[in-house]
This record gives structure tokens, sequence and C-alpha cells, in this order.
């Protein structure tokens, strides 16, 4: 997950480059490349605090240079961060729930994973950008047994892929299709995915 973490980062940094500051993303109606940038660094610096129980809201700085440099160093931090033993524990900012670097360096992951197909839909020509189903299923599981329920969340939903099947309660919604389909269709980017019911009350935040 280190590695993803990397691959996808870098993804994000050159399709940010090469579309500007002020471009906006498609994915994200509200954001333009800048804010995208900012938001990301602040998740990652937020999410190097949480790995070494000593957690700080970060501050982008305002000017486009400045904010990239700091995203880069956040992400050197993040590295040295995840570095540790996964099952070591990490602050968790959620009543209840234990959090390990393990968890944090996953999160991360998926986290950005999902802000590359962001950035990447601020670029004129987007790319087919396809994630294996293996990094996909996981994403999915990820955010179904992993983040809703530390969001207070109660799923009750059947997602299906070819390779795994997910069952919550008595499912009012479906979501099926290839994995990386779905696990778009779970983040609310757009997908390809077969979708019956409402999937409103598992939206990302």
């Amino acid at each position: 997950m280190r590695e993803a973490i990397d691959i996808h980062a870098d993804a994000l940094k050159r399709a940010a480059l090469e579309a500007g500051p002020t471009a906006p993303v498609r994915n994200c109606p509200k954001w333009t490349v800048h804010d995208l940038v900012a938001h990301i660094g602040f998740v990652h610096g937020l999410a190097v605090s949480l790995a070494v129980n000593r957690p700080v809201k970060p501050v982008p700085p305002s000017g486009w240079d400045d904010l990239l440099g700091w995203w880069d160093g956040h992400r050197l931090a993040l590295r040295e961060a995840f570095g540790q033993d996964p099952e070591a524990p990490a602050f968790s900012p959620y009543p209840g729930f234990d959090v390990t670097v393990g968890d944090w360096t996953r999160r991360m992951a998926h986290e950005t994973a999902i802000h590359r197909l962001d950035a990447e839909s601020a670029l004129a020509d987007v790319p087919p950008t396809r994630f294996p189903p293996e990094f996909a299923n996981d994403g999915i599981d990820e955010y179904l047994t992993f983040l809703t329920p530390r969001r207070g969340i109660t799923a009750d939903v059947r997602v299906t892929t070819p390779e795994r099947t997910w069952t919550f309660g008595a499912p009012n919604a479906e979501v099926s299709g290839a994995a990386d389909d779905v696990y778009r269709a779970l983040w609310g980017r757009p997908h390809q995915a077969s979708v019956t019911g409402d999937l409103e009350p598992l939206a990302a935040p």
C-alpha cells in the first residue's frame, strides 16, 4: 500500500501540473486543481500526524509553488511515518474504534487513488485510468468495512464484483459490476456499474 500511495500521488501531481491550478475539477465541480492539491496535501499531512500519535491539522499555503512544495514535504513524511510496524497503534479520531499504522496506510492509498481520478478529470484529454481488480476490491472493502462504520453509518447494501460479494443488513441498494466501476460508484465518481436503490446514505464525505 505504501507503493500504491507513491504511484497514485505521482500520477495526481502529473495531472495537476499539466492542468494548472485554476483548471476546474470535473469530478468535484466546486473545486479547482489548486483546491484539490490543498486537500490532498492536508489529508497526507494529517495522516502523518495520526500515524505518529501527534494529531495536528496542517494549514496549506496559498501560493501554487509553495503548495506543491508543502505537499511534497508531507509525502516524504508519509513514507517515513508509514515505515513503522503496520500493527503499531495510531491515533484514532473515531470514538470506539482502534486504528493502526497499517489502517492509515491503506486509507491513504485509496484516498490518493480516488483523488488521482479527480486530478485527471481536470485534463482536456482524460486518460483511461483503470485500477486492477485486486486494488479496486481492496478499496471497496476498505470503504465498506473500515470507513463506513467509523463514520457512524449502517450499511444496508449488497455489493458484487466478479471476485467478491459484500452484504450488509437487509439490502435496500445494490451495486454490481467490474471492481473498478464499483469502487468509483461507491465514491461517487463516474462509473459504469449497475446501481439499484439509493446509495446516498453511503455517500463519501
